[in-house]
């Protein structure tokens, strides 16, 4: 009975060694020769510096070891909230002076002379149109930022995907400045090289 036992353990673990390594002899390996990936590939990391874009802007620039380009997110992130912050102020603004003025009551764009006489600077439908202009550049900014936001973590996660392959010289493309010895001009492109 005991003799079974060990022969049936034998038999299946030889099937599961032989299973996996059947797995192993299938799986490609990166070879020196193959160019196409980085040493340290790490298939998870683009994944990772998206959900650490989502979580904290710049985090995931952080992460990628691009450190210069967090200032950019958040100057672009900041002037976009500060853009809606304004327009929401000045909305505001024009809001509570239409609702003094329906009220009855002297809001900050009617003047009052020393005499009594009441001068309106602007009329209702003037405080209705700013209202309506503050409040679109306000929704414009709202959604300017979001797409940032959004923009930032779309740019970490292509720059980590990009960062896992081999960049060489092969293919470079360089500015061009020739001068003409005869007429004097100075010609100016682009050289695209390709080595072999």
């Amino acid at each position: 009975m005991l003799n079974k036992q060990t022969l049936l353990f034998i038999a299946f673990f030889s099937f599961i060694l032989n299973a996996i390594a059947q797995d192993q002899a299938n799986t490609p390996t990166v070879t020196s020769q193959d160019t196409t990936y980085v040493d340290n590939y790490r298939p998870l990391k683009p994944a990772k510096v998206a959900f650490y874009s989502a979580v904290l802007p710049g985090l995931g620039q952080a992460y990628n070891r691009d450190y210069w380009k967090i200032p950019i997110v958040y100057a672009a992130l900041g002037t976009g909230v500060a853009v809606a912050v304004y327009n929401d102020d000045q909305f505001q603004k024009y809001r509570t002076a239409y609702k003094d003025r329906i009220a009855g009551r002297i809001d900050e764009f009617t003047v009052v002379a020393e005499d009594g006489t009441v001068t309106q600077v602007y009329t209702e439908d003037n405080l209705l149109d700013a209202q309506d202009f503050f409040r679109r550049r306000k929704e414009l900014s709202i959604l300017v930022t979001a797409g940032l936001y959004i923009l930032q973590i779309v740019e970490a996660n292509v720059d980590a995907h990009l960062s896992q392959y081999n960049v060489d010289d092969r293919l470079s493309l360089n500015p061009f400045i020739s001068r003409e010895n005869y007429s004097l001009s100075i010609n100016f492109g682009l050289s695209l090289t390709y080595n072999f």
